[in-house]
């Protein structure tokens, strides 16, 4: 680790952002350093498998209408010019697909992406890659940013002086504290459904420099899963993960509906953790198991039987042959089973009438077509909307609006971009961390 040598780009955080932004400056003639904390890259996208978001600014603007559009727009425009930075280091990116109702996206070799991306760094002259490090604070000069204070492995402190900072350090899902602070209260005891050195460094170094937050109250991106289960491989969250709960309904521990269902399972999250406990039961119909729980999420993925593997797994599960059953719920599962049986049937009822209230905008069949399926279910956290307020071209800016001189934010650490909506945490980081880079590149004169 060099101490006494001004770098073009220091990257704080080895995931998608930064391992993206550290190679593509490289490749182009800049000196970087790459900063993980792990002991390897990686980070939350080693677990995933595509890239997408929404093919135009109309179609962002319809599902993500709270959001910034100049910081959106990021997206809808880079996603092409990444895929094809992605596709130009040969790692295998597949056919466009579908995803959610409002997407698109390419299913791509993510752990060969972030290794190429660290062999790029490690192989380029004057660039390094710094893992089992921890960052303490930024540098300042006269208000710019100017490097970082990094202590490796063996505590040593080390000063990396740089002409441009990346924060890229995957935002808050790991830290309780922040989770309860910018979330929910009862966001502290939520399950992590991401990397668990995920905890807001990004943040706390920013903020330390005068960087506002943006994207208060937007939520986060997440989705439910089978309560009552230990989870202990990352691979288990989406094979768990209950997204048909779409084309079923959810009720509270009063038995009550407390949402749109059919908008999506990610903003089922969001609305589960605001309810009493933070839980609910998840019901859905033949039809809908068999139309929907037992089919493919997204083109490509072969289906998992989710509520066998939550029952093996020692989910709450069950199953009613009619809705008259629902009133002989376990007791010990908290919930009153005449209300919910009561919730259903009304909801059923009002489907032919006024509606159901709440709406069941995208899926307004009845649930009438038994047995019924039930599972317990929670929210769980992948990555948070609250972040760095940036621009447009990844820089922070303060609490007037003004950019903070040499520092730049992506992906999770960088806030406003989604707003209880979500349309693709991986193209987040990757146009953003792309687009971290260009800035400090042509700033520095280096070639794009």
């Amino acid at each position: 680790m060099r101490d006494r040598d001004v770098i073009d780009l220091l990257v704080i955080g080895g995931g998608m952002a930064g391992c993206s932004a550290a190679a593509y400056a490289a490749s182009h003639g800049a000196s970087v350093a790459l900063v993980e904390k792990a002991a390897s890259v990686g980070g939350s996208a080693q677990y995933a498998g595509f890239i997408w978001t929404t093919p135009t600014a109309e179609a962002m603007a319809e599902v993500n209408p709270e959001a910034d559009p100049a910081l959106t727009q990021v997206l809808v425009d880079g996603y092409e010019r990444a895929l094809a930075w992605v596709r130009s280091l040969d790692i295998a990116v597949g056919d466009p697909v579908a995803v959610l109702r409002y997407g698109r996206g390419c299913h791509v070799d993510l752990p060969g992406l972030l290794e190429q991306c660290k062999k790029i760094v490690e192989m380029t002259p004057g660039c390094q890659v710094i893992t089992n490090a921890t960052v303490e604070s930024l540098l300042t000069n006269s208000g710019t940013v100017a490097g970082a204070v990094v202590s490796d492995q063996e505590g040593t402190r080390h000063e990396i002086r740089a002409r441009f900072v990346l924060l890229a350090t995957g935002g808050f899902s790991a830290n309780e504290a922040l989770r309860a602070t910018y979330l929910h209260p009862q966001a502290a005891s939520m399950t992590l459904r991401s990397h668990p050195l995920n905890v807001g460094d990004g943040l706390r170094l920013g903020q330390e420099v005068g960087a506002a937050m943006a994207g208060l109250g937007a939520g986060f991106y997440g989705h439910l899963i089978p309560s009552n289960i230990e989870y202990r491989d990352p691979y288990e969250f989406a094979l768990k993960t209950t997204y048909h709960s779409e084309h079923g309904t959810l009720v509270n521990v009063d038995g009550q509906r407390f949402c749109d269902e059919t908008i999506g399972d990610h903003l089922n999250a969001n609305a589960t953790l605001e309810q009493p406990e933070a839980r609910a039961l998840l019901i859905y119909d033949q039809q809908a198991r068999d139309q929907w729980e037992l089919t493919s999420y997204v083109e490509g993925i072969a289906p998992v039987d989710k509520f066998e593997l939550a029952l093996r797994s020692g989910g709450r599960c069950a199953v009613a042959q009619d809705l008259e059953e629902f009133a002989y719920l376990p007791p010990e599962w908290g919930y009153p089973g005449e209300a919910v049986m009561n919730t259903i049937a009304t909801m059923n009822d009002a489907i032919f009438m006024s509606g159901p209230i709440p709406a069941r905008s995208l899926d307004s069949r009845p649930l009438d077509h038994p047995p019924y399926y039930c599972i317990e279910v929670i929210p769980a956290v992948t990555f948070t909307y609250p972040g760095l307020a940036v621009d447009p071209q990844a820089r922070v800016l303060d609490a007037g609006a003004h950019v903070i001189p040499g520092l730049l934010a992506a992906g999770a650490d960088a806030g406003g971009v989604f707003a209880n909506a979500y349309a693709g945490g991986l193209c987040l980081a990757l146009t953003y961390g792309l687009q971290a880079a260009n800035t400090a590149l042509s700033a520095i004169g280096g070639s794009r």
